[in-house]
């Protein structure tokens, strides 16, 4: 398993079954990567079963309840209270990223408006620019 930026997570070779897990801290695409040795011929058939939890689904609620000494409502209640927390994180981090956003636009915003001057005067000085080249050329050619 490989994270965004390319550090590798979890490496293991000559596994047939098993499990891991591991928690990072990089928002991002990761990438997984199985293969089967070519010289491997004999295997005809292969299956591979991969379940890719994140966030709250990825708890061991069962370890939970045993470390804890919970069961039944006490045990949904703490998935609640987590799944809540998860979705109040979320929340969180959706308004940062919204108020960055709304700090980028703004600043494209002013961008464009400098540039539309610019261009503005620009297309402004090379009109004078004409009206002074064609009185100044009729004016020599004695047409005015």
């Amino acid at each position: 398993v490989t994270s965004p930026y390319g550090n590798n997570l979890h490496h293991l070779e000559n596994v047939t079954h098993g499990q891991f897990a591991f928690t990072t801290s990089e928002a991002g695409n990761y990438l997984a990567c199985f293969w089967l040795d070519e010289h491997q011929e004999h295997v005809s058939n292969v299956s591979l079963g991969l379940e890719w939890k994140t966030g709250i689904a990825a708890k061991d609620w069962d370890s939970v309840a045993k470390k804890e000494k919970i069961e039944g409502v006490e045990l949904d209640l703490k998935r609640l209270e987590a799944s809540v927390e998860s979705i109040h994180q979320n929340l969180i981090y959706l308004k940062e990223r919204e108020a960055e956003m709304r700090e980028v636009s703004e600043q494209t915003n002013g961008k464009v408006a400098w540039f539309s001057i610019m261009a503005l005067s620009v297309c402004i000085a090379v009109a004078a620019f004409q009206l002074w080249y064609l009185k100044r050329y009729f004016l020599k050619k004695k047409l005015i």
